[in-house]
């Protein structure tokens, strides 16, 4: 599977994102890449206050229809960021659809980080479900999310392939991207597509280095901390993978970690 991961700017205005979305998905499907990844909360932005993004999750019936045109149209599987609605607050979450439109997985943020995320979203309840994409199993994280250990160790023990993780991160958290993305593939032996903003949001700068991390720990692809493009890496299950971390656990011994 080709992944196409749009390293971007963010946008406020959710038909400006939907106009620019379009346009990278019919790049990225003349690229010959069977999913677009976008950034963390892409449709219409994620630093952008309580009030506008409990607006745009009220919209959310619409902008999802609106995901499925651009997935049929450009014939390309997407996996966009976005609020939909939630109680007390909206959930910052990310939805795949494959590239009929079909809606093939949704995941609300379970980690909430800092004062901003808090203040807009309330947290998911659940994990992602693992699904079949173009032939992988994958399942969804966002930002924080892929932080924690236990996540992605489960996700693995699910059967995950693959994580696909919008992000919205900025200095001084470079060493997410650089050190703990890699780690999280490489003890699980899977890959990671980690996709963030470049560029500026309100008070946040975003650091950019979208990558995709094969299960080997190593980088597929990596983008630099201040230019916009997509960036293309090819899934592979003939790279020869040395770890043996799964097959060697000792679940009896972690109690309620096993």
């Amino acid at each position: 599977m080709k992944l196409a991961l749009w390293q971007t700017y963010p946008r406020s205005s959710i038909d400006a994102a939907f106009e620019a979305l379009s346009d990278a998905a019919q790049t990225a499907a003349s690229q010959g890449a069977d999913l677009l990844v976008t950034p963390e909360m892409y449709l219409g932005g994620y630093n952008i206050g309580a009030a506008q993004i409990a607006a745009h999750a009220g919209q959310a019936a619409a902008v999802l229809d609106a995901l499925n045109t651009i997935a049929r149209t450009h014939d390309i599987a997407l996996t966009a960021g976005l609020a939909l609605p939630g109680n007390p607050r909206p959930y910052n979450a990310c939805v795949t659809l494959d590239k009929s439109g079909h809606e093939a997985a949704r995941y609300h943020k379970t980690h909430l980080f800092g004062e901003v995320d808090r203040a807009q979203f309330a947290p998911g309840a659940v994990l992602s479900p693992v699904f079949e994409l173009n032939g992988w199993r994958a399942a969804l994280a966002i930002c924080y999310d892929v932080e924690f250990p236990e996540l992605t160790r489960l996700l693995a023990l699910r059967g995950a392939e693959v994580i696909l993780c919008p992000t919205a991160n900025m200095p001084p958290f470079d060493s997410v991207a650089t050190r703990l993305v890699p780690a999280r593939a490489e003890e699980n032996a899977i890959s990671v597509a980690y996709c963030n903003y470049v560029g500026a949001e309100r008070q946040f700068h975003y650091n950019g280095l979208s990558c995709v991390t094969g299960p080997d720990g190593t980088d597929l692809i990596r983008g630099t901390t201040d230019s916009e493009g997509i960036l293309y890496a090819t899934l592979d299950r003939t790279t020869e993978i040395n770890q043996t971390h799964l097959a060697d656990r000792r679940a009896d011994l972690y109690g309620d970690l096993g």
